[in-house]
């Protein structure tokens, strides 16, 4: 349901929309610091070389729209001389959370060129703030930065990957502890401009990048500009509560398997391309059905040439090709013996990628994608013909193999991307053309195959962000998969998204042969004790459980051990990791050593009734910890047993949250996981 305002009505329209993220729930609690200051903007674009915010432009109407539950979506119509601009604002019922983005037309008879879009812009008084943020790379996803916040800041990426260099997230935290947070939800180059106002305060902004971006539109053509998300909270506990509850319940998709929270195996660490084949694979499904897996993924390494030692980077594009070496009857037999098995089947695919052998290249020149004439290794889905590629491509290996689960990857650094202009984009828009084209794909897929689960991962979590979160059902978080760094990554991506957005594999036995140094797990080796491999593997339960192991060669007592934690995992856990508000408890853990060496996080279901509560001790850390809890009931008396026998008896509630639970039994590298009830 519309509601048209009407023009007597405006004022007390814009009001609302200066004070949109904070709901009464919110606004009553100390946060006046943050409200927006009488000259805020609400965005700002550049047309034709020129400045345009909400407070230069025309508002000629609004209207609100309440056709989604629990959501007020207000439109704010804004015209200039040749363009109008719709201003979008979504708040959600009990959060403080809230969307930004905008739609520009040109009106007129002339085009006109948009060289920068500030989805938001928010101008905040002097004060002393803190910037959190994470940088990331290869294998040092959610490295945290802390800093005050003096003069300029800029937090960016130009690689033209979401989280290439940076995560695209922030946390601002008050003097008075309250923390504001944002996320561009957009999966190539984005930025945040933290900028001193010349008498006092700052101004934020930010959304899509304006490095090398320029979009022109004729006469009646739109862009929609990336949607922003920002969450006020008291702390970031309730900040990235918000996160979580928002996206389970309006942006992420699940298909039937996504929603069951399933545990997952994965060929790819323990073997790779050049030792999987078809009798491999068979003999891991058949040890997966007896550990009690939900679904087995077959990654690179079934496609290309016939050559047993082909390398499975180069020929990615070339997804008609199945290596009949490796995979003589193709790969349907393996969904099959999955199927018949009482288990989902998945496979890898780099649907973007061209491969430096690909034919594709050379058969259909049209799709690659371009800058100054160079190949940039992927194909171009700004075109249409790109999108149409990509859609049958996926739509084939589905219905051919008949698949549950396909790991969507993308391994390379689009940078400003294509600038052909054959492609039905400009010479400066075709980075965001290019995405704006994969999410098309996505949505028809989505749309054509909801059974379907799709996987996002970008050379481990270089591509992790909200825009591919409502079109994926899960991100991948890292390569390395070591403890330590695991714990880091999960305490970080925890802060945006909920848990089961996130998957991440426990310690994998990597085959090969120059791994990251800490990836040095070897599950037969005789020093191995079963404290540490439960640690290990808790750590992966803590979200998506995955894990990429050589089955057939696990010694007994670890097949056994990794049973029961499939057992607890499914039976018990993952009805948490659906639902339930994740507390940390301890500081980041850093995988150089650093951080806190102590790693807690109580999981609170909704109504409160229940709670989960995951200890783990790291190497070097102190031999005893108190870990103090959250969202318990005062007066009430708490339960406290854990899944291997463990009865540590009763507490009340407010001993619990005020005195805590001294720990001080556990080894290094030693674990628990407790139930309250």
């Amino acid at each position: 349901m519309r509601i048209n305002l009407s023009t007597a009505a405006l004022d007390l329209v814009l009001e609302y929309v200066d004070n949109q993220l904070f709901p009464t729930a919110y606004g009553d609690k100390g946060h006046s610091w943050l409200y927006p200051t009488n000259d805020s903007n609400l965005f700002a674009v550049t047309i034709d070389g020129q400045r345009h915010t909400s407070r230069t432009l025309t508002l000629s109407g609004s209207e609100m729209d309440y056709a989604t539950a629990g959501v007020q979506h207000m439109i704010a119509h804004f015209s200039g001389q040749g363009f109008e601009v719709d201003h979008h604002l979504k708040v959600y019922q009990d959060t403080a959370l809230t969307e930004f983005w905008q739609v520009i037309r040109c009106t007129g008879s002339q085009p006109v060129r948009i060289s920068r879009a500030d989805s938001f812009t928010l101008d905040i008084p002097a004060s002393e703030y803190t910037l959190f943020h994470y940088t990331s790379n290869w294998g040092s996803e959610f490295e945290p930065v802390h800093t005050r916040l003096i003069g300029e800041k800029v937090l960016e990426t130009r690689l033209g990957r979401s989280s290439k260099g940076q995560h695209p997230w922030f946390a601002l935290t008050h003097s008075s502890g309250a923390v504001l947070s944002g996320s561009v939800a957009w999966s190539g180059n984005w930025t945040f401009r933290f900028e001193p106002l010349p008498q006092s305060g700052y101004r934020l902004s930010g959304g899509l990048h304006d490095w090398e971006f320029a979009k022109d539109l004729a006469p009646e053509q739109t862009m929609e500009t990336p949607v922003v998300v920002l969450v006020l909270g008291e702390n970031l506990n309730t900040v990235s509560h918000q996160y979580a509850r928002v996206g389970r319940r309006y942006w992420y998709p699940r298909s039937p398997l996504s929603s069951l929270v399933p545990v997952e195996w994965n060929h790819w660490w323990s073997y790779e391309d050049d030792h999987i084949n078809a009798e491999t694979f068979h003999q891991n499904i058949a040890i997966a059905q007896q550990m009690g897996v939900d679904v087995c993924v077959l990654d690179a390494g079934w496609f290309g040439p016939s050559e047993v030692n082909s390398f499975w980077e180069h020929y990615r594009g070339d997804w008609d090709m199945v290596n009949d070496q490796r995979f003589p009857h193709g790969v349907r037999p393996l969904a099959d013996d999955a199927h018949s098995r009482g288990m989902k089947f998945g496979m890898w695919c780099e649907i973007e990628a061209i491969g430096p052998k690909a034919r594709l290249a050379e058969t259909h020149p049209e799709l690659v994608a371009l800058r100054d004439n160079q190949r940039l290794g992927y194909i171009c889905l700004g075109s249409p013909q790109g999108q149409e590629f990509a859609y049958q491509t996926l739509a084939r290996l589905i219905v051919e193999n008949n698949l549950d689960w396909i790991k969507l990857d993308f391994n390379l650094d689009p940078g400003a991307g294509c600038n052909r202009t054959d492609h039905g984009h400009g010479a400066g828009d075709g980075l965001y053309e290019h995405y704006t084209g994969y999410y098309r794909v996505l949505e028809r897929i989505r749309h054509n195959f909801p059974h379907v689960t799709l996987e996002g991962c970008s050379s481990g979590g270089l591509r992790i962000d909200l825009g591919l979160l409502r079109r994926l059902d899960m991100a991948f978080l890292s390569d390395p998969d070591y403890p330590v760094h695991d714990l880091q990554l999960f305490w970080g991506a925890s802060t945006m998204l909920a848990p089961d957005a996130i998957l991440h594999w426990s310690f994998s036995d990597w085959k090969s042969k120059n791994p990251p140094p800490q990836q040095n797990f070897n599950p037969r080796d005789p020093k191995l004790r079963p404290h540490q491999f439960d640690y290990y593997t808790r750590i992966s339960m803590l979200n998506v459980f995955g894990f990429s192991q050589k089955l057939p060669e696990l010694p007994a007592w670890v097949e056994s051990r990794l049973i029961d934690h499939i057992r607890i995992y499914q039976q018990f856990v993952r009805r948490f990791i659906r639902t339930a508000d994740v507390y940390r408890l301890t500081g980041q853990p850093r995988r150089d050593g650093t951080g806190d060496r102590w790693s807690a996080f109580q999981y609170s279901l909704p109504d409160q009734s229940e709670h989960l509560l995951f200890v783990f001790r790291l190497p070097a850390g102190e031999t005893s910890r108190t870990i103090r809890l959250f969202a318990l009931q005062s007066d009430r008396f708490y339960r406290i047993t854990g899944f291997e026998g463990e009865d540590m008896g009763e507490m009340r509630g407010s001993d619990l949250m005020k005195n805590g639970i001294l720990f001080d039994k556990l080894q290094e590298e030693g674990s628990m996981l407790l139930r309250l009830s």
